[in-house]
């Protein structure tokens, strides 16, 4: 039989209609991704971030920059620290983070992210936003399903989407008042509009992707590494395909939202970005100069088994990333994409997947301040989207390993979960709650 006839569809079966059938199944598979991670998000809202208290302190001036937003119709925070608007959310005090400029009191979280909650914060409050937030990186998970598609069938493109998003990082960051799951949706979004644009040089993909990437800048500046992958991406498969206007609009909407940011830093913060008025020195990256970052490097190991943040520790199935970076090197040295075309696609979405993931563990690295007091696998969660699509290539290949690794990322969610809300009024973050391994730093 000739190799074409094996891989040939059924007698009758028209390729078309198969191709759209696939479509489908993959659009129902991203749904039901979306609505189960939406609901066990929302089922983690309100876990204790620290004795006492739901959210921490940097999650609270956020939402008091939302109030601010909605009460006043802008940024200033004068007012709101003088009638302690945040009794309505946080028990504890909270002090500026940032010093006066011009006479006003702005905190660089009051721009970006306090601003994409306040629609949210003004009709549900602190609860809202939570809400808004869970569905959000919900999303980032069915995109996920969606760029797994493109390296696997289903259902493990899905499944691997599922067995990261279940895992404790993401349950935990879901609902996290910080910006690093929505820069993950937006950069998720941003690569699988990129890779369309490989695959068929259309303008409204371009362009969406570009839109996608513009408010990384004002989100969080941790992630503008993955994003900057993106981007990079974009503009090369555009000069691939010779669609130089397009190019030229897509990297026109993110100079633009660059020069709006430092207009805007400048006028309120006096300086580059919106943390020249923190409090805090060096804000928000804390280096001072290029030693300080050298030093950092030794973070990388860090991030993924330190046993209080160390991804690979709570989400086990990320090691399957490891092992499609190995499935690429591999697919790559053998040339494969001489002899089966498709194995470029697949070598091409592998590779920005990877790419991102490499780009946001440097940035974790060098970039985070401190690593203390975040929940489990923070540090990386800019890339778990992209990871879980990653994660798929590998689970395919492995299907009992990877479905052994995902129900320990699932049980370690279930202890968290039950162990946070059984420890009642005690407090008990589930950063330092009763996790199996807490042994291993002497908790």
């Amino acid at each position: 039989m000739p190799a074409s006839a094996a891989t040939a569809p059924p007698p009758g079966l028209d390729p078309g209609r198969l191709a759209r059938a696939t479509r489908r199944r993959g659009r129902r598979s991203a749904l039901a991704v979306l609505v189960l991670l939406t609901a066990v998000y929302a089922a983690g809202i309100g876990l204790p971030a620290s004795p006492g208290s739901d959210l921490r302190p940097s999650e609270a001036h956020v939402l008091l920059s939302s109030e601010s937003w909605v009460s006043d119709g802008d940024p200033e925070l004068t007012d709101e620290y003088a009638g302690r608007a945040w009794h309505g959310f946080y028990d504890g005090e909270l002090r500026p983070a940032a010093l006066r400029v011009d006479g006003r009191l702005v905190e660089p979280d009051g721009i970006g992210f306090a601003l994409l909650l306040a629609p949210a914060y003004a009709l549900g409050g602190a609860l809202g936003a939570q809400l808004l937030l869970a569905a959000i990186a919900a999303a980032g998970f069915a995109i996920a399903a969606a760029l797994g598609g493109r390296l696997v069938p289903e259902p493990w493109a899905s499944g691997a989407a599922l067995a990261v998003g279940l895992s404790p990082p993401a349950v935990l960051a879901a609902t996290t008042i910080a910006p690093a799951m929505t820069c993950a949706t937006l950069i998720a979004g941003a690569a699988l509009l990129a890779l369309r644009v490989r695959d068929h040089p259309a303008g409204a993909p371009a362009i969406g992707a570009a839109a996608l990437l513009a408010p990384i800048v004002w989100l969080w500046p941790a992630a503008i590494p993955p994003a900057a992958v993106v981007a990079a991406a974009l503009v090369r498969w555009l000069r691939r395909r010779r669609r130089a206007w397009t190019g030229l609009v897509a990297i026109e909407i993110l100079l633009v939202s660059l020069v709006v940011y430092v207009t805007v830093s400048g006028q309120l913060f006096g300086g580059l970005t919106l943390y020249a008025a923190a409090t805090a020195p060096h804000a928000p990256t804390g280096l001072a100069n290029a030693a300080d970052a050298i030093g950092r490097l030794e973070r990388l190991a860090a991030v993924l088994i330190d046993p209080q943040v160390g991804a690979l520790l709570y989400a086990p199935v990320l090691a399957f990333g490891f092992t499609s970076a190995w499935l690429l090197r591999r697919s790559r040295r053998e040339r494969l994409a001489r002899a089966f075309p498709a194995a470029s696609d697949v070598e091409a979405c592998a590779g920005l997947l990877a790419l991102v993931c490499v780009a946001t563990a440097l940035g974790a690295a060098l970039l985070l301040a401190t690593l203390d007091g975040r929940a489990p696998g923070e540090p990386l969660a800019v890339a778990l989207p992209c990871a879980a699509a990653l994660c798929a290539w590998s689970l395919r290949r492995f299907p009992r390993a990877g479905a052994a690794l995902a129900l320990v990322g699932v049980g370690l969610t279930v202890w968290t979960l039950t162990g946070a809300r059984l420890a009642g009024d005690a407090g008990v973050s589930p950063v330092r709650g009763p996790l199996p391994w807490s042994v291993l730093d002497g908790r």
